[in-house]
């Protein structure tokens, strides 16, 4: 029993430094469909992967992706927070700032 309790109380412990993460994508998506309105390409930046964001939107047939960057974000994307800006942006940012 004694073990059993330092056990559990080692794993809490391991569980309060945990730290999550996720990973963003930015694609230029394009329709396939020739009778579309929209035939232009426009950027999107997702956290689905390039494989699960085609078949989301209709797959090959529906859609054509070409992937733009990546990158990785600390935290998550829960409660509809947004998504973190690609180190690109901000050293963007960082640069033309006086």
């Amino acid at each position: 029993m004694k073990k059993m309790i330092i056990t559990l109380m080692f794993i809490s412990l391991l569980s309060l430094s945990a730290n999550a993460e996720y990973r963003v994508y930015q694609y230029y998506v394009k329709s396939q469909n020739r009778y579309s309105m929209d035939r232009e390409a426009y950027l999107i930046t997702s956290t689905m992967n390039p494989v699960t964001y085609q078949a989301y939107h209709g797959g090959a047939d529906s859609i054509d992706i070409d992937l733009v960057r990546t990158w990785s974000c600390p935290g998550d994307t829960s409660q509809f927070k947004k998504i973190c800006p690609s180190p690109l942006e901000v050293m963007e940012k960082g640069q033309n700032s006086p």
